[in-house]
């Protein structure tokens, strides 16, 4: 036998010991997530093995397999864990179905074209929930499916009318929402989120239709002056509901984060920086004062003491949600016939942020969002900043 033959068949025996090593690890992994699934490989495809309900009597359950059509290498392993990971869930929440999981190759297994919307949503709500990321917040989890990803879906799904799910479907769907309105373009957040699971194309000018719905183009806010905020707030008459509005003011909160944040830091001695709490829509994040001056101002080092001090609501994620919280929060605002919004104090502070010449990666990571989110929705005001520093730096170039 010739070296080369030799070092091919050791190759071929190391690359089969490393995935047999792999599954074992991959079936421990399910074992330790209390999962009856298991993988197994059998010739060059990978399997579920398990107890599953029968087809025929969905109550009785037996050992059956299901085929994945996988080929046994790495890929299709993290595929196959995936896979179990999602059916275990369903069967957990008992509505797993069978037809969602016939004998269909893993690259198509519950996703792509053609599969009927119900289906496709029923497997989509089950990806996201299952997401690893999503599980170390199950309150903003539920906040975000039910406010970002639900309505869309229900809009698509009576759109579908007993059609397949496929990119004519989505556009449609799409378009069934005023141009450059925020609802499209969060309806196209969540249509391209679902197209990916499902692995559909999306059309070449999805996001000249989505449409982007900045403060510069479809509500370009008037926003208010710090003069206004202050003025409003000597306007609200309840203590406890005038401590959440400074506290949003200023330090750019969300709705709900006002009542899921950690306020500590404000006491006497302390460095003014809130730390909002993992429980939040977008998990935990920092953000400084700006004004600083404005945590005396509005008296927030009480905060630091007292936290009780904040409107008595509840705030029980077992029995209300982020959503329900942040809506309690716009309702005491109309209430009190404010004519500034929760979102304005926002968008206030972040213009606020721009105008000192924060950096907007900062910016956005204090308000726990994205920086892409950040420049879009921003656009006008990061677009001035950026121009008056090249002209500021061409005159100074000019005196010279």
């Amino acid at each position: 036998m010739s070296v080369a033959a030799a070092d091919a068949i050791l190759g071929v025996n190391d690359t089969f010991m490393t995935l047999e090593k792999a599954l074992i690890e991959a079936n421990s992994r399910l074992a330790s997530q209390e999962s009856k699934l298991r993988i197994e490989q059998r010739g060059r495809r990978l399997n579920l093995r398990g107890p599953l309900p029968l087809r025929e009597d969905p109550c009785r359950t037996a050992l059956q397999r299901i085929s994945l059509g996988v080929i046994a290498d790495a890929t299709g392993l993290d595929q196959a864990f995936t896979t179990a990971t999602l059916i275990q869930l369903q069967l957990n929440q008992g509505n797993f179905d069978w037809s969602n999981w016939s004998a269909r190759s893993a690259g198509t297994q519950a996703k792509g074209g053609g599969q009927s919307v119900e289906s496709a949503l029923k497997t989509f709500e089950t990806a996201f929930f299952a997401d690893p990321r999503r599980r170390r917040s199950p309150a903003g989890s539920r906040t975000t499916w039910t406010g970002a990803y639900l309505p869309y879906l229900r809009r698509l799904a009576t759109q579908s009318q007993g059609r397949r799910l496929d990119s004519s479907l989505l556009l449609e769907t799409l378009c069934s929402y005023e141009d450059g309105s925020r609802s499209r373009q969060q309806c196209a957040t969540a249509l391209a989120a679902l197209a990916r699971h499902q692995e559909i194309s999306l059309p070449e000018d999805w996001r000249q239709e989505a449409g982007g719905y900045g403060l510069h183009r479809a509500r370009f806010r008037q926003l208010p002056t710090d003069r206004q905020i202050l003025e409003a707030a000597m306007a609200i008459p309840n203590p406890h509901w005038r401590l959440a509005f400074g506290l949003m003011a200023t330090y750019g909160l969300r709705n709900h984060e006002v009542f899921f944040c950690d306020c500590s830091a404000l006491g006497d001695g302390g460095d003014q920086v809130l730390r909002v709490l993992p429980t939040t829509k977008t998990g935990e994040h920092q953000s400084w004062p700006f004004h600083p001056d404005w945590v005396e101002r509005f008296g927030l080092r009480e905060l630091a003491e007292t936290p009780k001090a904040l409107p008595a609501i509840c705030t029980d994620l077992r029995r209300t949600t982020l959503q329900q919280v942040g809506r309690r929060v716009s309702e005491q605002f109309r209430r009190y016939g404010l004519p500034i919004t929760p979102y304005d104090l926002r968008h206030a502070w972040a213009v606020r942020t721009i105008h000192i010449g924060l950096p907007d990666t900062v910016a956005a990571r204090m308000m726990g969002h994205s920086v892409a989110i950040h420049t879009r929705t921003y656009h006008h005001w990061i677009t001035r900043r950026d121009q008056q520093q090249a002209v500021d730096a061409a005159l100074a170039r000019q005196r010279a």
